[in-house]
């Protein structure tokens, strides 16, 4: 089933998350956003070139816009996994299809009674995930990952109003990392930056490589595949990064945080089911 390439995206993206803890000892966060966007960058230019995309468009603002909220949900997302267990920042950002809806409601979708019920409980799960589970020195970072899954949320809802404009998708994401690019060189120019040696060259190359590598099987499993149990399979990066947690950091979550995690994914699969079948998106 070609839906199961998603969750060849999903160990792909806990791979990323994995190389973004591991280079945060040496880099900050916005030093790997750029070297991320930029190396993505230069993938994209490849994959343009390959397939003769033009890079003209009439929506330069959606696209600057999109790329701007795109850097800060990426950034917000970074920082969150230097602090917290992998786990919770991965599932935190995850709440992307909880807000995504939102957005959609705020835009005119009808929400149904299934889709409350679906955001009540994600709120819910997002309120034991911060609450109890995180320590007051982790609150801090545990809200800038929920503002992540916010941020990316309504990257997400412009991705959606560009795709219904006509654009490439492979233009969108080349925008994206090039606009991410530019804003992450712009703040590094203002802050510290630390040398590149082997090793954390390595793990940045492994950020990029990783994150292209799953947006490719991502876009696989949606354009070939069953919508909705892809986005099912999508939430397998929390389990895939809980184990890399475990095994790589003794990261052990007790049964509250499970519970939490576990409402916020129960959620966001009510969302994007309640979403995708109101006749405002069958259009």
């Amino acid at each position: 089933m070609q839906s199961l390439w998603m969750i060849v995206a999903s160990f792909l993206f806990a791979c990323m998350g994995v190389c973004v803890k591991l280079a945060s000892a040496t880099h900050s966060a916005v030093e790997i956003t750029f070297w991320r966007s930029f190396l993505s960058l230069l993938l994209m230019f490849g994959l343009v070139r390959l397939r003769g995309v033009s890079l003209k468009t009439p929506h330069w603002r959606w696209q600057i816009t999109r790329g701007v909220v795109g850097f800060t949900a990426l950034f917000s997302y970074f920082y969150a996994i230097t602090l917290l267990p992998l786990a919770t920042a991965v599932t935190l950002n995850y709440t992307s299809a909880i807000f995504l809806a939102l957005y959609l409601a705020l835009a005119g979708l009808r929400l149904r009674t299934g889709m409350l019920g679906a955001l009540a409980v994600g709120l819910v799960g997002v309120g034991l995930l911060l609450k109890p589970t995180l320590n007051a020195e982790q609150l801090p970072a545990g809200l800038i990952g929920l503002a992540s899954g916010v941020v990316a949320g309504m990257a997400y809802y412009s991705v959606r109003q560009l795709g219904a404009r006509g654009e490439s998708e492979t233009r969108t994401v080349f925008y994206f990392s090039l606009v991410s690019s530019i804003c992450a060189a712009v703040w590094l120019a203002f802050s510290e930056r630390h040398p590149i040696d082997p090793h954390s060259g390595l793990l940045l190359l492994g950020v990029a490589s990783f994150a292209t590598a799953a947006q490719l099987a991502m876009t696989r499993a949606y354009s070939r595949g069953k919508t909705l149990f892809s986005a099912v399979l999508a939430y397998s990066t929390v389990i895939f990064s809980s184990l890399f947690g475990m095994l790589l950091w003794g990261e052990v979550m007790d049964l509250a945080a499970w519970l939490a995690i576990g409402l916020i994914v129960l959620s966001g699969i009510a969302a994007t089911h309640f979403s995708r079948a109101s006749p405002v998106e069958q259009d």
